[in-house]
C-alpha cells in the first residue's frame, strides 16, 4: 500500500507520514516549478505531522528541514530567508537526537545550509567542510557527500584537492537504497570532472580590463540543472581579449 493511502486509513501512521515526505522531496526535483511547490509543501505538511506523532525520532524533524530547503533552493530570495532559520532549527534537533541518522544525512543537510547561506547571514564554506568530513565517517562512499565536498573546496579556490573526490563518486557502484540519486550525482561529477581537466590543458578568455597575462584566478560556469548553477574555479594565468 503507498504511504499516502496508509495515511488515509491510519492518520497516525508515523512510517508512512515521514516516508511520503522522503517521496515528495525526491520527485520534486524532477517536475515544473508549480507542482514542485505543491509537492515540497506538501512533504513539509506530513513531515510535521510525523514529527508531532513522534518527536524523539529524527525521521520527521529531518524531512521537514530537507523539503523546506528544497523551496528555500529554488524560489528566491524571499523563500530563502523565509526557511533559513526553521531548517537549521529542525536540523539541530536532529543533530541532538541522533548524528548518524541516515548515515550522517543531517551534517551533509548542514554543509548546504553553511554553504548555501552567505555568511552575513550566518553561512561558513569553512563549517560547510567540516559537516562533510564529520558526514563521511559514517559513511565514506557517500556520492552525494563527496560531491558537494568537492564543490565546496572549488567554491573556496582549493581546485586540485577536489579531484580525488570526484574520483571516488565515480568509481563505487549506485547504493541500492538511493540508487536515483546516486546515479544523478554520477553524471554531475562526471561533468565537473571533465571541465576541470580541460581547464588544467587550456587557457580561458577573460573579457575583463588589463593587464593581460597577470595572475588570477579563472573561473566557469557550468549549468547541471534548470535551478542551479555550479562554478568551477581554476588557478592559473589568464589572457586578455584576442
Amino acid at each position: 500500500m503507498l504511504c499516502e493511502e496508509r495515511l488515509v486509513g491510519n492518520p497516525r501512521d508515523f512510517e508512512a507520514a515521514w516516508k511520503l515526505s522522503r517521496t515528495c522531496y525526491w520527485p520534486g526535483r524532477h517536475v515544473g516549478k508549480e507542482e514542485r511547490r505543491d509537492q515540497y509543501e506538501q512533504g513539509i505538511a506530513v513531515a510535521r505531522r510525523a514529527s508531532l506523532m513522534q518527536s524523539g525520532s529524527p525521521a520527521g524533524h529531518f524531512w521537514t528541514a530537507a523539503n523546506m530547503g528544497a523551496i528555500a533552493e529554488s524560489f528566491g530570495i524571499r523563500a530563502a530567508l523565509r526557511y533559513r532559520s526553521p531548517i537549521r532549527e529542525r536540523l539541530e534537533i536532529v543533530l541532538g537526537l541522533d548524528p548518524a541518522f541516515q548515515q550522517g544525512s543531517v551534517d551533509q543537510a548542514f554543509d548546504r545550509w553553511d554553504f548555501k547561506v552567505p555568511g552575513v547571514f550566518g553561512g561558513s564554506e569553512d563549517r560547510a567542510i567540516e559537516h562533510l568530513e564529520r558526514s563521511l565517517t559514517y559513511n565514506p562512499d557517500s556520492t552525494a557527500t563527496l560531491f558537494f565536498l568537492a564543490e565546496t573546496l572549488l567554491e573556496m579556490d582549493r581546485a586540485e584537492e577536489p579531484k580525488a573526490r570526484l574520483e571516488h563518486v565515480l568509481a563505487g557502484p549506485p547504493d541500492p537504497e538511493w540508487a536515483p540519486e546516486d546515479r544523478e550525482f554520477k553524471v554531475k561529477a562526471q561533468v565537473l570532472f571533465e571541465t576541470l581537466q580541460s581547464l588544467r590543458s587550456s587557457r580561458l578568455v577573460d573579457p575583463g580590463p588589463g593587464p593581460w597575462n597577470e595572475p588570477r584566478s579563472s573561473t566557469v560556469l557550468i549549468a547541471f540543472g534548470a535551478d542551479e548553477l555550479h562554478q568551477i574555479a581554476d588557478a592559473g594565468p589568464w589572457v586578455g581579449p584576442q
